[in-house]
């Protein structure tokens, strides 16, 4: 694809990019390849997300053109934060060498506060993409205490900024940052590709074997999936605690963290050997065996830092199920419409997440019904062309550099 000369530039500015895993990062990539389609040019600056001394910049091709990133070396990490010294010249020098016609900011990352120390920088107009709030009800104390020096940098960040994205009317009305600032904000849902396409139209991506078909239409089965980092909000003891005082019902756990051993220990002690398995960090491919193999996905998270939830789209693009919790100010409860694309429960709530399940173990029209729909809505809204396209009509609204 040849790229009009008059094409935007775009600088993006993230934590981390891929192959390092999560679902910002892949919905950076996505973006950046789906932007690219649409005639704008976009590029990143992003950290190693391992220890290193070197910075790095790499190029990936989409659309016949060339995606670059450049990795600013991370001299070690503090509090999940990636310590890079080098960062703040690496983005004068990408300003003056690409001259970018805007600024892209991919919040939360601190690195994003050099933007403000930069003339280079502060000429250009800025978009900055509300990820998520730093600081919830259940944040570490320390997290908490590291809040009060981060907060003076994230309000100039968020005054500087011509337009805010946030990803769901929940999360912008429950958002304290973002509550005087209210008028520059934009609702853009965050987007994935659609890995499954046309699968779905028989229902294979449902029922994808003979096998799994008659038990996916036999009353009394669940084969569900989670997917996630092993930490607090998630919402995993949760689920363990209710898939052992079910029957019928098994689980298949995605994912690592800190939480893990003791998320195993507690699957020991529950007896829940033989129904419930982990399978650690998973490449794309095989966790989309086990999304087409399942019936339904489960996100119990707890607190708000699970500000959207990138797995339900994966999820709905497969035409499963899902099971979420009602979570005040996180998108998950607008993604997944309560009796429509899947089942909402109330937080923290092992009894109501054990009906929710066993309802659809015991109902596998209701399970493929909420399927389906939830495919619908996520081929209208939800893939990663509608977010890009929104983005770039954004883009187009805004001033030119001074």
């Amino acid at each position: 694809m040849n790229v009009s000369a008059t094409a935007k530039k775009v600088l993006h500015i993230g934590k981390y990019f891929p192959p390092h895993v999560g679902g910002m990062e892949t919905y950076l990539l996505n973006l950046m390849h789906a932007l690219a389609a649409l005639s704008i040019i976009p590029f990143a600056l992003v950290h190693q997300s391992k220890t290193s001394l070197t910075s790095v910049e790499e190029s990936f091709s989409a659309n016949g053109s060339a995606l670059r990133v450049v990795r600013a070396a991370t001299w070690c990490h503090l509090l999940f934060t990636p310590i890079s010294p080098g960062f703040p010249l690496l983005l004068h020098r990408l300003i003056k060498r690409d001259q970018p016609d805007l600024l892209h900011l991919h919040l939360p990352n601190p690195s994003a506060f050099w933007a403000l120390a930069l003339p280079s920088a502060r000429r250009l107009p800025w978009v900055i993409h509300w990820q998520s709030d730093v600081r919830t009800q259940r944040s570490h104390w320390l997290l908490k205490l590291a809040y009060r020096i981060y907060s003076p940098f994230e309000s100039a960040l968020l005054k500087k900024a011509d337009k805010v994205i946030v990803s769901s009317p929940p999360y912008l009305a429950t958002s304290q940052p973002l509550a005087n600032i209210s008028d520059k904000c934009a609702i853009i849902p965050l987007g994935i590709d659609d890995r499954f396409g046309d699968q779905t139209r028989n229902d294979s991506a449902v029922v994808p074997s003979s096998a799994d078909k008659t038990r996916a239409k036999t009353a009394g089965n669940l084969n569900v999936l989670a997917i996630g980092r092993m930490t607090h909000y998630k919402g995993f003891d949760i689920l363990l605690r209710a898939i052992a005082q079910t029957e019928g019902i098994t689980l298949d756990l995605v994912g690592h963290g800190e939480l893990t051993q003791s998320l195993e220990r507690l699957k020991d002690s529950l007896n829940l050997s033989a129904r419930v398995r982990f399978h650690g960090l998973l490449d794309d491919n095989a966790k989309d065996k086990l999304l087409s193999r399942c019936d339904c996905l489960c996100l119990p998270s707890t607190d708000r830092t699970e500000s959207f939830g990138m797995v339900l789209l994966e999820a709905m693009s497969a035409a499963k199920a899902c099971v979420v919790s009602d979570v005040e100010g996180s998108g998950m409860s607008w993604l997944v419409e309560d009796g429509e694309t899947g089942l909402v429960t109330p937080t923290n709530d092992v009894d109501c997440l054990i009906d929710a399940l066993c309802r659809l173990r015991d109902d596998p029209a209701l399970v493929i019904r909420l399927g389906l729909k939830g495919r619908q809505k996520f081929l209208t809204t939800l893939t990663i062309d509608a977010s890009a396209k929104a983005i770039q009509d954004l883009y187009h609204h805004l001033p030119s550099p001074r």
